[in-house]
C-alpha cells in the first residue's frame, strides 16, 4: 500500500512538470508570435492589401539571413502597383545580398516599362552591379542630357586647334547624347564621348586652309565629328552635336616660326663663333710658324761671319774682296737712309759681320 502511494504521488509530481513545460513552451511561441506581430504587423498588412506575396515568417526568415524586410516588402508592393509580373522577392533578395541597389533597380524598371523601354530585371540588376545607375540611365534615355567638350571640371573651358595658315581656333561644343541600353555593361563612358569629340574638333580645324573657313561655317565642324561615328563602343548615342562658341586664339605659325627664326640665329652664332675660334688658332699657327722661320734665318745669318772667317783662313776670300762686300753694305745702307726705310732691318744684319769684325779690319 505505501509503494503504491509513491507511484501515485511520483506521477502526479511528473504531470506537474509537464504541465509547467507545457506552460514555458506555450509562453514562448506566445512571445515570439507577439514579437513577429508587433515588429512586422504593419509590413504583414501592407503585403496582404497590395498583394505583394510576402508572409510574416518570410519576414522573419529574411531577418535571419540579415536582409531588410521593410526593403523587399516596399519594392515588391511597387512592382505589383505597376503591375510588372515576374520578378519574386527571391530575386529582389539575391540582388540585396550581392551589394545592389534594389529600390534602384525597382524604380528604373518601373520607369522603363512606363517610356515603353524593353528592360527586364536581369539586365537592370547586371548594369546595377557593374557600378552604373541604371535609374539615370533610364532617365538620360527618356530626356537626353548635354556634355560639355572640354569638360570644365578638367580646367580647360575651349578646345585649342590650328588651322593650316598658323591661326589658333578656340571652339566650344555641347554634345546631346541618349543612353544606350544595350551597352551600358561593357561600354565606355562619357569621358571617352568627350574625347573623341574633341579628337574631331582638332582634326577638322586642322584641315581647314584658313582659320576664316571655320569661323564661316562652324557647322561643318559638326558635320564632318557626325559623320565618324564617334559613339561607337559606347554607353551612350550621340543625337547631336552643338558648336557654342568659336574664338581666335594667337598666331601659333607666327610664333613657331619667330622660335625657328631664333633658333637658326643661336646656330649661325655658335657655328660663326667656332669659325672664328679656328681662325684665331690657325693664325696663331701661322705666327708660331713666322716666328720658327726667323729663327731660323737667324741660324742661318749666324753662319755667314763663321763661313767668311772660314773663307779667308783658307784663302778662297781676300781682304778686297771683304772691303768689297763691306762698300756694297754701306752703299745699300746708304740709298735705304735716302729712300727713308729703317737702317735697323734684317738687311743691315745680314751681311754685317759685326763692328768687331769691320774695326778688327
Amino acid at each position: 500500500m505505501k509503494s503504491s502511494g509513491l507511484l501515485l504521488l511520483a506521477e502526479d509530481g511528473l504531470g506537474g512538470l509537464g504541465k509547467v513545460a507545457l506552460l514555458i513552451a506555450a509562453s514562448l511561441v506566445g512571445f515570439v508570435f507577439l514579437f513577429l506581430v508587433l515588429r512586422y504587423a504593419h509590413l504583414y498588412v501592407r503585403s496582404i492589401l497590395t498583394r505583394a506575396g510576402v508572409g510574416m515568417f518570410d519576414m522573419l526568415a529574411m531577418s535571419l539571413r540579415r536582409v531588410n524586410p521593410a526593403l523587399i516588402v516596399n519594392a515588391r508592393v511597387q512592382l505589383v502597383q505597376a503591375k510588372i509580373d515576374g520578378i519574386d522577392k527571391r530575386d529582389l533578395e539575391a540582388h540585396f545580398l550581392a551589394g545592389g541597389n534594389v529600390d534602384r533597380v525597382v524604380k528604373s524598371l518601373i520607369a522603363a516599362n512606363r517610356a515603353g523601354i524593353a528592360l527586364d530585371f536581369k539586365t537592370s540588376s547586371g548594369i546595377d552591379l557593374a557600378g552604373r545607375d541604371v535609374l539615370d540611365a533610364v532617365r538620360t534615355f527618356v530626356t537626353p542630357k548635354v556634355i560639355d567638350c572640354p569638360n570644365p571640371a578638367s580646367g580647360k573651358s575651349e578646345v585649342a586647334a590650328v588651322a593650316k595658315d598658323g591661326i589658333q581656333v578656340l571652339a566650344k561644343a555641347r554634345v546631346t547624347v541618349r543612353t544606350n541600353i544595350e551597352r551600358l555593361v561593357g561600354g565606355a563612358g562619357e569621358e571617352t564621348i568627350i574625347a573623341r569629340v574633341g579628337e574631331g574638333i582638332v582634326s577638322t580645324i586642322g584641315s581647314k586652309e584658313t582659320h576664316k573657313e571655320v569661323l564661316e561655317n562652324p557647322d561643318a565642324i559638326t558635320k564632318t565629328v557626325l559623320a565618324g561615328g564617334l559613339d561607337s563602343g559606347t554607353a551612350f548615342e550621340i543625337v547631336s552635336i552643338d558648336i557654342a562658341d568659336v574664338d581666335i586664339g594667337h598666331n601659333i605659325g607666327a610664333r613657331l616660326q619667330a622660335d625657328q627664326a631664333e633658333a637658326d640665329k643661336r646656330v649661325a652664332q655658335a657655328l660663326a663663333e667656332k669659325r672664328r675660334a679656328m681662325a684665331v688658332a690657325q693664325e696663331q699657327e701661322f705666327k708660331a710658324t713666322v716666328v720658327e722661320n726667323r729663327a731660323k734665318v737667324v741660324m742661318a745669318e749666324a753662319q755667314v761671319p763663321l763661313a767668311m772667317a772660314d773663307a779667308l783662313r783658307s784663302g778662297n776670300m781676300g781682304v778686297m774682296d771683304l772691303y768689297r762686300l763691306r762698300n756694297i753694305q754701306s752703299d745699300t745702307e746708304m740709298r735705304k737712309g735716302i729712300a727713308g726705310e729703317s737702317l735697323s732691318g734684317d738687311g743691315g744684319s745680314s751681311v754685317d759681320p759685326g763692328g768687331k769684325g769691320q774695326g778688327r779690319g
